[in-house]
């Protein structure tokens, strides 16, 4: 066994037997490097990535090739989702060498002190697909590093130069000299929709052709539009996106969760791998898209997701895990696909309805096999077979159990169990907005308990130091930007449902260490890295919202939120500087930056200011978190509390009042919710 046996992410892991010489991303790789004078390879991946598996087994697992990349090379193994930071250094390398895009497996050489000089994805064992072979690559290289060194560390400077040099193009050509009243407008918002609305798939839902994300951020966007302006256009398209999602294939029709994207347009067919990101995310919309819809589709998908994430994602210490694989038995969707013979034979007499609703055939719709969906609404499958809508979930619902008690005997898909900071700040406030919207008291206790759990195995000895990964009862990696900025977003979700001050504290005191530890106050933006981190070559800055939002959007909600919460007026002024300098860019990219997005609806049509205090706040505070109300503060309290503006001389005793404030001028206060609604 290699040294990873050491380590305790799960992808690692799986690389311990290889015969390669294998070190984690850790300094006694570079020691020997520098000591040997040898080039290094760092392999990049993650436990749910099917090429990894492919090129570990032809490559990493041969005692051939492994003797040569032994001779030549310091090998380095790195989870990208355990290494964020390396992984985004290394991937732009790899794009600029190649002038494209680049995936994974990621192999990247470097100099023995870390820069880059060559880097590529997958090589098969022999030359095909117009590559070459590992091998060659392997040969090639170590030869080049021997013979023509000079060339080597004039390229390796020269990626290095130009990695450092990109953030600077990161903010588009922002115009000089307008003001925020001048900036910040409905035309500024309309464009944004416009821009998102061209690429509207009309048919399907979502947003572009295949393969096709579920775009959470742009869809949340176009929810928080159609309700400040009432456009019919933005609401029908979140509604036929989601149902779309829900209805078809990259939803487990039988066991709940979402996987993480659908290879064709109609979101049939899926990637199956399931991401925590990608639930929470989702979770998190559809449980704001209930409030304003009522639809009974989205709190069952609720309460199916959340199932399956009580289920199978999460431990007993009160984390969750981060992913299930595709495979099993090296299969892609084994687990889930079924053929008709098996459902007749299980549901008997049953299955005809069964297997009409779900789309079951002979033949099946992919691969001779069946993915599940369902092409009908309950409704016009109840109308059209003469049932009641009651009766009919509540056959499907007993058939989908018999099928997921004989499902739960093949073998699962792997499991990633690390739990990371980011992820699990993702679905702790996922569980706090289904809360919100549904009042299931299960889902506020398990936003607590994961949010005491982060807090209490993620800290580092030094003051609000964090760590980003844990597993195994230890923690490590120093915690990154968007692990504080989702914490802290996390946190202030917490307190909206639980008025439990500890939370607000506790991000007040983040949001402070962030500000010192990672804000470039030249570029008003912040890195990606603390400070403190030193076994990198570059500290980034990273502002695109893709598979999960950008430390940078999600910093710039938080600094609007707690300005008001905590009556920080320098919070908001920053914000406003890092939403100006971003404003073209995010209008012409808006599907790129669409949590940025979000934040001008804050600075256009402003935050809603609610402060509830007397006897009845918490109940009363629950109440208004039923209703969608986006951009808003919350605060209650029982009693007064000094020290929060919004709650100062806020107190009638006997009495619970609710107030509704802007730039803390609040107006008179009133008892009900039907008043308070007329006061928004």
């Amino acid at each position: 066994m290699n040294k990873l046996q050491l380590e305790t992410s799960p992808y690692l892991l799986q690389h311990a037997n290889n015969p390669v010489d294998w070190y984690a991303w850790k300094p006694e790789a570079f020691e020997r490097a520098k000591a040997e004078d040898k080039p290094i390879l760092v392999s990049i991946g993650y436990s749910t990535c099917h090429w990894c598996h492919v090129m570990e087994h032809e490559s990493f697992e041969d005692e051939t090739t492994a003797a040569l990349m032994n001779e030549h090379f310091i090998n380095i193994k790195v989870d990208r989702e355990e290494r964020p930071d390396v992984d985004q250094i290394y991937m732009e390398a790899c794009q600029i060498i190649n002038g494209s895009g680049c995936g994974w497996p990621l192999n990247c050489f470097l100099t023995p002190d870390g820069r880059p000089f060559y880097a590529g994805t997958y090589f098969p064992p022999s030359p095909a697909y117009n590559r070459p072979s590992w091998t060659q690559v392997l040969q090639n290289l170590a030869k080049s590093f021997q013979t023509r060194r000079d060339e080597i560390e004039a390229q390796a400077d020269q990626l290095l130069g130009i990695i450092k040099g990109s953030d600077s193009n990161l903010l588009g050509n922002a115009i000089e000299g307008l003001t925020p009243e001048q900036v910040f407008t409905p035309v500024l918002l309309q464009n944004i929709f416009f821009q998102l609305q061209k690429r509207f798939d009309i048919e399907d839902g979502g947003f572009g052709g295949a393969p096709k994300f579920p775009g959470t951020m742009g869809l949340r966007y176009i929810l928080n539009y159609h309700h400040f302006t009432g456009e019919q256009a933005a609401l029908e398209h979140l509604e036929r996106s989601l149902d779309k999602m829900i209805r078809g294939g990259i939803y487990d029709q039988i066991g709940g969760g979402f996987s993480r994207y659908a290879t064709d347009s109609a979101w049939l067919i899926p990637h199956f791998e399931k991401m925590l990101y990608d639930n929470a995310l989702l979770i998190g919309l559809i449980a704001d898209a209930y409030k304003v819809t009522k639809k009974s589709l989205y709190k069952e998908t609720i309460e199916e997701t959340l199932a399956f994430i009580a289920r199978e994602m999460t431990s007993k210490e009160g984390g969750f895990y981060s992913a299930q694989d595709a495979d099993s038995e090296g299969v892609e969707g084994k687990y889930y696909v079924w053929k008709k013979t098996e459902i007749d034979t299980i549901l008997g007499e049953d299955a005809d309805l069964f297997n009409k609703f779900y789309d079951v055939s002979e033949e099946g719709n992919w691969e001779h096999v069946t993915i599940f969906q369902r092409k009908q609404t309950f409704e016009e499958f109840a109308t059209q077979e003469n049932l009641s809508v009651e009766d009919l979930k509540a056959q499907l619902k007993a058939n989908r159990a018999r099928l997921f008690a004989v499902r739960d005997q093949r073998i699962h898909p792997g499991l990633d169990d690390k739990i990371l900071l980011d992820w699990n700040a993702l679905m702790c406030s996922a569980y706090a907005k289904a809360y919100s919207a549904l009042g299931d008291a299960t889902y506020k206790r398990t936003a607590q308990r994961n949010m005491d759990f982060l807090l209490e195995k993620f800290q580092q000895t030094d003051g609000c130091a964090l760590y980003h990964t844990y597993k195994d009862g230890q923690a490590q990696y120093d915690a990154f930007l968007n692990d504080y900025a989702y914490l802290i977003a996390a946190l202030v979700d917490v307190y909206e449902i639980t008025f439990d001050f500890k939370y607000l504290e506790a991000a007040a005191s983040y949001i402070e260490f962030v500000l010192e530890e990672f804000l470039d106050i030249d570029a008003n933006l912040f890195y990606f890295t603390s400070s403190k981190q030193t076994d990198i070559i570059a500290r980034k800055k990273d502002v695109y919202d893709s598979a999960v939002p950008s430390g940078n959007s999600t910093m710039v909600l938080n600094l609007q939120r707690l300005s008001i919460l905590l009556d920080k007026k320098n919070y908001r002024e920053l914000a406003r500087i890092m939403l100006l300098q971003i404003q073209t860019s995010v209008e012409r990219y808006p599907s790129s930056l669409a949590r940025w997005a979000q934040a001008y609806i804050s600075e256009v049509h402003g935050t809603h200011e609610i402060a509830v205090v007397g006897e009845d706040a918490m109940k009363l505070a629950a109440d208004i978190n039923t209703l969608f109300i986006p951009n808003k503060v919350l605060l209650g309290s029982e009693q007064e509390r000094a020290n929060y503006p919004l709650l100062k001389n806020r107190y009638t005793e006997n009495d619970t009042l609710i107030y509704v404030c802007h730039d803390f001028v609040c107006k008179r206060p009133v008892h009900t919710i039907e008043e308070m609604m007329e006061n928004l």
